[in-house]
This record gives structure tokens, C-alpha cells and sequence, in this order.
């Protein structure tokens, strides 16, 4: 509740994005997290510390010094910034995010490696920070690979959104679409906790939980998996669907190029409803395309996202953050 508390949104300044709601969320979460670990450094003999993100760690700096440290993010601070589902930035963004980098340098500075998700992140910490070379790394975040369900061969097509916060994660942007140019031409499901009215030919699905079983039988149903969102960074949705056999429609944001191999795997457009109609269209005309780009997309979630070789990659960087500690 505390914590809560003291990351609430103050009304009137977070219309303007200059109540620090994010910083303060992450100031609350940190001092949580530091007062975890004295108690466990306290408890045991601790070989090494992994934080998942910087911003869970902003006051552990003195512990990240005296222990082989290893610091993932998806992103910086000023690609964060940009990217909230809740808010939208405004001519003070840059400003407020600027608090929040003061603490973010003292982390990246503090930790033996940092680990990219991408090089999309990478590039924007080398940029902003010019972390050395030497301890940045670029590891994806994979998921555990499924079986996919069988896929589906009658009744109607289906496309599939999964998220919430769906006005900057492009399911307003899809609803729209769908209701102008596509209903007719399939079936609609969104996946998300948003409130949304019932309509023909769309199923809202509320109650997924991360992991669900569900979900699987779900792209096995589905023709195109469609985010079109414009503030995600890596999402594990859409390596969902490239392990379903799926090809995915979304927009060039983020890292999600480094995961949509546009025109093999999926089609990457720009946020425009034309684009985006257009481009399911295509693949909705085309079961030969869909089989295609379906197969290619999890040969490419196998090769580059799959979380037995990712996690391995990253117990390689922790043991090699334990031997540089030592020799330092």
C-alpha cells in the first residue's frame, strides 16, 4: 500500500507528465528491493547479483560494487519514457526522464555487464551513457518453446490482439480497422483486461493470466497474430505467436524488427490504417503466404528465442561478470 501510495498519480500534473509517477513507482520499488537484499546478503553467501531492470535496483548501487553484478533492460530511461501504456508524453517528458537517467548512470555505472535485450536498447545505452563496449551485452529474453495447436480449417479466418492498454498498444487502432475494412473478411479476438463493449464478430477474452493454455489453442485458431502498437519494446506476444507458427502483422517500434523479419516472418508496417489493413488483407487472401511466414517464423523463434539457450547465454555473463569482478 505504501508503495502504491507514493507512486499514486497526482491529478492535473499527470495530464502535463510531470508528477514523477514512474520515477516515484521505481524510487518506491528500489528502496523495497534494497532492504531484499541486505536481508539475503545478510542471510547467505551471495556469489552474484542479477537485476531485471535498472529500475528495480536505483538505491542497490553500493551492492552491485561489492558484488560480480549483472544489470538487464529492455530499454533506457528516455526510450522508457516514450513508451508508457497509461500516459503519453508531452513537451515535459524529456525533462522528468532526465531525473531518472541521474539515477540510472549511478546503475549502469555500478554493475560489472549490462545486458541488452536488443540492439535497439543497446544502442540508446552506448549512446546516452557511453558504456564501454567491454560490459554490454545483447542477450534476447526468450520464452519456453510449445507444441503448438492444431491449426484451424474451418469456419471463418481469425486475426488475434493480445494486450492491454489498448489505445497505444493498437487495439483501438485494430478495432477501427476492423470495424471499416475487415469485418466480414474474418473474426476478431482481443486478449486483454481493458473494458471493452461486446460487438459482432469480435470475442473479448479478460481473464488470460501470462502463461495461460489457453492461449495456445487460441493461435492455433488463429490466421495473423496483429499488434500494432507504438510503445512496446521486445513483446513476448509476438514470440508467442512465432512459436505458434503464426505470422505476425506489426509496426516498426521498438526492437520489434529485430524480432519480425519483415516479409519472411511477418509484415512490419507504419502506424496508418490503410497500412495496417492492407497488410492483414494480404495474408488473409493468402493461405500459401500464411503457411510460409507460420513456418519461418518458428524456425526463427527456435533460433534466436528460445529460453534454454537465452537463460544459458545469460548464466554465461553472470560467471563471466564473476571472473572479471576477480581480477579486478
Amino acid at each position: 500500500f505504501a508503495r502504491r501510495s507514493l507512486a499514486a498519480r497526482i491529478p492535473g500534473l499527470d495530464r502535463l507528465d510531470l508528477d514523477l509517477s514512474p520515477l516515484r513507482a521505481q524510487l518506491a520499488q528500489s528502496a523495497r528491493a534494497r532492504s531484499m537484499i541486505r536481508r539475503r546478503l545478510a542471510q547467505r553467501s551471495v556469489s552474484a547479483i542479477h537485476a531485471y531492470s535498472q529500475h528495480v535496483v536505483l538505491f542497490s548501487t553500493n551492492e552491485l560494487r561489492r558484488l560480480p553484478s549483472v544489470v538487464s533492460t529492455d530499454g533506457s530511461s528516455s526510450q522508457n519514457s516514450e513508451q508508457l501504456p497509461y500516459r503519453r508524453p508531452t513537451r515535459y517528458t524529456r525533462g522528468t526522464a532526465a531525473l531518472t537517467e541521474l539515477f540510472e548512470r549511478r546503475v549502469f555505472d555500478a554493475a560489472t555487464i549490462v545486458v541488452a535485450q536488443s540492439e535497439w536498447a543497446a544502442a540508446s545505452i552506448r549512446d546516452r551513457y557511453g558504456l564501454d563496449r567491454e560490459r554490454l551485452r545483447v542477450i534476447p529474453f526468450g520464452l519456453m518453446p510449445f507444441t503448438p495447436a492444431e491449426p484451424q480449417t474451418s469456419g471463418p479466418l481469425q486475426i488475434t490482439f493480445v494486450g492491454n492498454g489498448l489505445e497505444r498498444k493498437g487495439g483501438v487502432r485494430l478495432l477501427r480497422v476492423f470495424r471499416q475494412q475487415l469485418r466480414g473478411r474474418c473474426l476478431l479476438n482481443i486478449v486483454t483486461h481493458d473494458r471493452i463493449s461486446p460487438e459482432p464478430d469480435v470475442r473479448i477474452l479478460r481473464n488470460f493470466v501470462p502463461g495461460d493454455p489457453r492461449l495456445v489453442q487460441l493461435l492455433g485458431e488463429t490466421a495473423v497474430f496483429v499488434l500494432p502498437t507504438e510503445i512496446d519494446k521486445s513483446p513476448y506476444s509476438i514470440i508467442e505467436a512465432m512459436f505458434a507458427g503464426v505470422p505476425v502483422v506489426s509496426t516498426r517500434c521498438g526492437a520489434i524488427p529485430e524480432l519480425v523479419e519483415h516479409g519472411t516472418t511477418g509484415l512490419l508496417v507504419e502506424h496508418d490504417d490503410d497500412a495496417l489493413a492492407a497488410a492483414i488483407l494480404s495474408l488473409l487472401d493468402s493461405e500459401s503466404t500464411r503457411a510460409q511466414m507460420g513456418v519461418a517464423g518458428r524456425a526463427r523463434a527456435f533460433a534466436h528465442f528460445d529460453a534454454r539457450d537465452t537463460t544459458a547465454q545469460l548464466l554465461g555473463v553472470i560467471a563471466e561478470a564473476r571472473a572479471l569482478f576477480s581480477l579486478a
